[in-house]
């Protein structure tokens, strides 16, 4: 049985790190693109065993050396995506809506069995969204060019090595004060990065016949009730002070303008909108994969490191201390 070759893009990110695992370990060869080999190369290379993995250094615009990829590969698979625009090109444009068009004509051209692209949930309804926007003009060119695309809208995805709850949790323990922009009231279904791959592989495996899947967590936090779970878990105590959307804005420009934005103006305009499925389209569950990883007990894991004590605070340590106490 002929082994299948999924091409990656964006695979030294937290979801590609989980991809790259899963796929290995079932015998899919994986070949991964990236910008920075030197960089990023090491970080790679340790996801799965020599043989099952290729480690390819090129731009993502650099159409004719990727093309070359596409002839010896059953599935491509698309993790690319900011948060923030920068400067050198990487706008939303490029990396949503024009990079993602460039890979659905290669798919076609070289006839591939499938193309996974993620793109995010919620985009239809924040209108005024650039992120969102392009995130949507992207999709449109990808099944217009190959049909055969299924399309992923997580929510927001976390893990040990996400971007999200562990930037929260490292904020939150170091400020005092902490803003709720909108009164913390937007609402999000976080899905643990695991129950995410294990969506991408069933695709892969199984195959579908949906073009947009909605992938969601379990369960239905708004943003306040995130921070205060977090506060849980790393014992803290802050104050969460809905700001005005005045001061809000304002704060968002400033952020904005730093290297690595906590904050930017178009964030805050996403953050208007709820994050949950939408009705419209079918999710996870309805495809048979509910997820099944909760966003406290998985957070939990790996919160004490933001904890006084670190791994001493955790809960095997306590119990060696009330042996020692008897």
């Amino acid at each position: 049985m002929k082994v299948k070759n999924c091409l990656i893009f964006g695979g030294s990110g937290q979801i590609g790190s989980f991809l790259i695992r899963k796929l290995t370990k079932n015998n899919f060869r994986v070949t991964v693109v990236t910008r920075n080999i030197h960089q990023k190369g090491l970080k790679i290379k340790t996801q799965a065993n020599a043989g099952y993995i290729n480690i390819v250094e090129a731009n993502i615009f650099e159409e004719e050396k990727i093309e070359k990829l596409f002839s010896q590969a059953d599935y491509c698979i698309n993790l690319v995506g900011i948060l923030y625009e920068k400067r050198r090109g990487n706008t939303f444009k490029n990396i949503h809506s024009i990079f993602p068009k460039i890979l659905s004509k290669l798919c076609k051209r070289y006839n591939l069995e499938n193309f996974i692209h993620i793109s995010a949930l919620g985009i239809n309804e924040a209108i005024d969204s650039k992120y969102a926007n392009s995130k949507l003009e992207g999709e449109k060119s990808i099944l217009e060019n190959f049909p055969k695309s299924i399309i992923l809208r997580p929510s927001i995805v976390f893990s040990n090595s996400d971007n999200f709850s562990t930037l929260f949790m490292t904020l939150l323990s170091r400020l005092p004060i902490f803003p709720l922009y909108y009164s913390g009231k937007t609402k999000f279904m976080p899905i643990h990065c695991s129950d995410l791959t294990d969506i991408i592989y069933h695709i892969i495996s199984k195959g579908t016949e949906t073009q947009i899947i909605e992938c969601v967590g379990p369960e239905t936090l708004t943003f306040k009730e995130i921070l205060e779970i977090l506060l849980s878990l790393i014992n803290k105590k802050r104050l969460l002070i809905p700001f005005p959307l005045t001061i809000a804005k304002l704060s968002a420009k400033f952020f904005q303008l730093l290297p690595k934005p906590l904050l930017t103006e178009d964030q805050l305009r996403l953050l208007k909108y709820d994050n949950i499925i939408s009705g419209k389209y079918k999710t996870n569950s309805d495809i048979g994969l509910p997820s099944k990883l909760y966003f406290k007990d998985e957070v939990k894991k790996y919160s004490y490191m933001w904890r006084d004590g670190g791994e001493f605070s955790t809960e095997k340590y306590k119990f060696g201390d009330k042996e020692e106490k008897n």
